[in-house]
């Protein structure tokens, strides 16, 4: 799939509404995700890619109604399904129709971000994990998931794994490196996708 926001806004616009009846099992997959972060309570906390807002509630339920929980996505469609999910508002996080590469928030503004299916759809993924890096504070952290690993996702789709693919973790280290984040942390099982990195500064 393209990499453009044009094409990933049409790819996902066309596919929201059976989205999550299309991955019904993965709520367990993204609770224990977003725990890897080790959010407290009053955190502030970005789902970058939010889609359908899956990682919303488990966030909000780690910082708590102190705690600030933004949904930032490039489509409509799928934040119109967050809505409807119920996953918008106190229960969830405040949604933002938004690029992941031009963010509306303040510089060192949140404690960290989680990013579900990201890494492969952004449209320059440097400046990108960079924006990333500029909104969350030094030590912040950020965490790249996905519910099945690289080799699972691949037989998926009928694709074998290739070198170049960005999530492999030599690839993946010095991207993360040139953006302002360290990996600590790389987990690629066929049940789990877990990249951590901790914001330099």
């Amino acid at each position: 799939m393209s990499d453009d926001p044009t094409h990933v806004r049409e790819f996902f616009g066309t596919r929201a509404a059976d989205w999550d009846s299309r991955f019904p099992d993965d709520g367990p997959a993204y609770a224990a995700a977003t725990s890897e972060l080790s959010l407290r309570p009053g955190d502030a906390v970005l789902d970058a890619g939010c889609g359908t807002g899956r990682a919303l509630p488990p966030l909000r339920t780690a910082v708590g109604p102190t705690g600030t929980v933004l949904g930032a996505d490039l489509t409509p469609e799928m934040l119109a399904e967050a809505v409807r999910a119920g996953r918008g508002g106190p229960g969830g996080g405040t949604l933002l129709l938004a690029d992941i590469g031009r963010l509306p928030v303040r510089d060192g503004a949140l404690d960290a971000v989680f990013g579900a299916g990201l890494i492969s759809h952004l449209a320059d993924p440097v400046a990108d994990l960079a924006e990333l890096a500029r909104v969350v504070r030094p030590g912040g952290r950020l965490a790249l998931f996905h519910p099945i690993g690289r080799a699972a996702l691949a037989a998926r789709h009928g694709r074998q794994i290739t070198p170049d693919d960005l999530r492999a973790e030599p690839r993946l280290r010095p991207l993360l490196a040139e953006a302002g984040w360290r990996l600590v942390s790389y987990v690629d099982e066929d049940a789990r996708y877990l990249a951590l990195a901790v914001r330099e500064g």
